[in-house]
């Protein structure tokens, strides 16, 4: 038999999937109009969609595991939560729990903001994991995505803006496959942005809490670009209600009052973290270990405290990577152009079509601000040495309303060029979701590892993480694990742990050596001890042995 064209057939598969969909776009369009003058239905739908459709994926792709440092930093924050305090007491053993992203002194806590760490402690206490509250909160951002469309929009065009987030922020993106979050900060984003829309009509009490709760979440999920949307808000509210200083007045005591709740939490969880009312966690971590990188930050520090091993090879991975903070304007700017890479993250391929019409549209009323806050956004985050596209996640809604507003003016110039492409965007995302259903099949995993350019859905065990828990698991009774990295270690975290580390079945710790080992031992006497080496191939997990050399290279 002769052997099958796998590119042919891939294409074929593509050209009915666009058929079938300019079949579907003209039968269902009279009840896609119908569904998207009901709000309520609309949004129940956008909840659900991105939800059904990332659980339909699970035989494939089951529920993600943390793997990465930020992961297992947002996973300790929801387990601290879960227990329903804001921090935990240092370790007395805490020099072998050195881990990224985590404090050990005066706290053992996430350095990271709370709000992404309360949602998966939702998500742990009420469905049993953390993944439950991303899921959540995937729903949400899709269907306040329309809520906030609607209040710039036609109900047709915030419908379509609901789909566009589901296609670019759905099932298919780290924001629903990892920890992170992503979806929290971009659902305060719309509250932010659908609130000022109504604020601009009429100012009524209810939207002006609705702009404090968003406010709220953006700065419990992103601290610093939430002052530059409160400051976008501030412009938008002074140029919309111009005149009437006293509405203007009462709209932001009223949303200050709804965010006052978030401020007292941050405060409240920077004194059970760092000790100090005003210090962020964040800020501490910079102070004692020099990472996560900032703008202020200078290459080769000398932090107050030693770096350990693990901390040391994650400041040279940033460093390798995103390179060192700007020194000069000029470094700002390229940093700024090589960043505008990201935009693919946002706007789908066929999308780019109809970009081009956002200039024609920008005589409309309120979309100079819209320009003006995303350059604000922007340029802030452009500080940063490293980005990743959940940073501006809180204005993700105006570039999708920026979309939206294009595919609109390229509708009055021709309907069918609009819908097909809509329908392009539609089809791309189909052709992924289609090969990720089908990732048991070679040739369609291959395709998603090597071309998807975001590609952050988990299949197998690459990293052999998960077998390597698989098996400790298995183990009886409790179990003290020394993790041991070789000088040139791969990316990855091994060292991680619960919010209540004692009383967890398996504990993971730094190998020390031999003599530091025993203590720890001392400490756990009723614990099987165990050495891994992560960096061999495959993951290495053996009985721990008193006085071996860490031989491995």
């Amino acid at each position: 038999m002769a052997p099958i064209d796998y590119p042919d057939l891939i294409v074929l598969g593509w050209s009915a999937l666009l058929i079938l969909l300019v079949l579907a776009a003209a039968g269902a369009e009279p009840a896609v109009r119908a569904l998207a003058r009901r709000p309520r239905w609309s949004m129940l739908a956008l909840a659900l969609l991105p939800i059904g459709l990332r659980l339909a994926m699970l035989p494939q792709a089951p529920v993600p595991a943390p793997r990465t440092p930020d992961d297992f930093s947002f996973a300790l924050a929801g387990d601290t939560f879960a227990h329903f305090r804001l921090a935990n007491p240092p370790h007395p053993m805490h020099r072998f729990f050195e881990t990224n992203y985590v404090l050990q002194q005066p706290a053992y806590s996430s350095i990271y903001p709370p709000g992404q760490g309360i949602a998966l402690a939702f998500g742990q206490v009420v469905f049993g994991s953390q993944w439950a509250g991303v899921l959540l909160c995937a729903g949400a951002f899709c269907a306040l995505c329309y809520w906030m469309l609607r209040g710039w929009t036609t109900p047709t065009g915030a419908l379509a803006g609901g789909l566009l987030a589901v296609l670019v922020c759905g099932p298919l993106t780290y924001w629903m496959n990892t920890y992170w979050g992503g979806s929290l900060a971009g659902a305060g984003g719309c509250l932010i942005c659908g609130s000022l829309a109504r604020l601009r009509r009429q100012a009524r009490h209810r939207d002006a809490l609705l702009l404090g709760l968003g406010l709220a979440i953006e700065w419990l999920t992103r601290p610093f670009e939430s002052l530059l949307l409160a400051v976008a808000a501030a412009v938008f509210l002074a140029a919309a209600r111009r005149g009437r200083w006293p509405a203007v007045a009462r709209v932001g005591a009223v949303a200050m009052v709804a965010a006052m709740p978030a401020l007292a939490l941050t405060l409240l969880d920077n004194r059970a973290v760092t000790g100090r009312w005003t210090t962020l966690p964040y800020m501490l971590s910079q102070y004692q270990y020099g990472v996560p990188i900032s703008f202020t930050f200078q290459p080769n520090p000398t932090p107050h405290r030693t770096l350990t091993q693990e901390q040391q090879a994650n400041y040279d991975l940033q460093v390798s990577v995103h390179g060192n903070a700007p020194d000069s304007w000029a470094a700002y700017a390229d940093r700024l152009a090589r960043r505008m890479r990201f935009c693919r993250f946002f706007f789908p391929a066929p999308l780019w079509l109809a970009l081009p019409a956002f200039v024609v549209a920008m005589r409309r009323p309120g979309l100079w601000w819209v320009v003006l806050t995303l350059a604000m956004v922007g340029a802030g985050t452009n500080f940063y040495p490293y980005f990743y596209p959940h940073y501006i996640a809180g204005v993700t809604c105006l570039l999708i309303l920026a979309a939206v507003t294009s595919l609109q003016t390229v509708s009055r110039w021709s309907p069918r060029a609009a819908r097909l492409i809509f329908l392009l965007c539609a089809a791309q995302f189909l052709f992924w979701y289609g090969l990720q259903l089908m990732a048991g099949w070679g040739p369609a995993l291959a395709l998603t590892d090597k071309y998807e350019s975001w590609d952050f859905v988990n299949h197998g065990d690459p990293e052999g993480q998960i077998a390597i828990d698989r098996r400790l698991a298995h183990s009886p009774g409790k179990q003290l694990v020394f993790v041991r990295y070789a000088p040139r270690r791969r990316l990855g975290q091994w060292v991680h742990n619960a919010a209540d580390i004692d009383g967890s079945r398996v504990v993971r710790a730094l190998d020390l050596g031999a003599a530091e080992n025993e203590a720890l031992r001392r400490y756990y006497p009723d614990r099987t001890a165990w050495l891994l080496e992560p960096d061999a191939q495959p993951p290495r997990l053996t009985r721990y042995q008193a006085g071996s050399s860490a031989t491995l290279q």
